[in-house]
């Protein structure tokens, strides 16, 4: 199973357009958005060409596809619901993958792992599981210091990195998990 991860668009149209070729390229099997998709918030900059109306039927056409899973992000609020063809207003998800191994999906200001300015609210995991998280725009792919067995994973930030690239992330399962999940880097065009 391939999941491709993403986070933090922030209304983005340049960037969620370099998404979805993204996504074309790679056609994973399920497409995870963790949250902030539409709203650049208010502690941020303006992302380049920032127009969340361009941004919402290019969210839908992948919700179309049966292949997607959000979670609410800080930035979300229920008028984002109601623009989105697809649930959007959850704390988190999980994915549970052909292997058996969970991924729980949030977006890092109510659960997270305590990195980059992300709460330190770890749910209980089952060993071998992995929180998937965005909010900080900042990259991780470690083991949860403390939580052996546990991995955490932030693909960064989609259109407003604060680590110097605009990424994603991909998770493909059969793999240990010190291997499973990798960055992906978006080049301007």
């Amino acid at each position: 199973m391939k999941i491709l991860i993403a986070s933090d668009i922030h209304g983005s149209a340049y960037w969620a357009g370099r998404l979805m070729e993204a996504i074309e390229r790679e056609q994973p099997d399920r497409i995870a958005i963790l949250g902030d998709v539409l709203y650049h918030g208010p502690r941020n900059d303006l992302p380049r060409d920032y127009d969340p109306k361009r941004v919402i039927p290019l969210m839908n056409g992948l919700a179309q596809t049966g292949s997607l899973i959000a979670v609410r992000g800080n930035c979300e609020a229920e008028v984002d619901q109601m623009v989105l063809d697809f649930p959007c207003m959850s704390d988190y998800a999980v994915i549970v993958d052909d292997a058996g191994r969970e991924l729980f999906l949030t977006h890092g200001h109510i659960f997270g792992v305590g990195f980059h300015n992300s709460v330190d609210n770890l749910p209980a995991l089952p060993e071998g599981s992995a929180i998937v998280y965005g909010h900080t725009h900042v990259k991780v792919n470690e083991e949860v210091p403390g939580k052996p067995g546990i991995w955490a994973f932030n693909p960064g930030s989609v259109s407003i990195p604060k680590d110097g690239s605009h990424s994603f992330g991909i998770y493909e399962s059969g793999k240990p998990l010190a291997e499973a999940f990798t960055h992906v880097v978006l080049e301007e065009a």
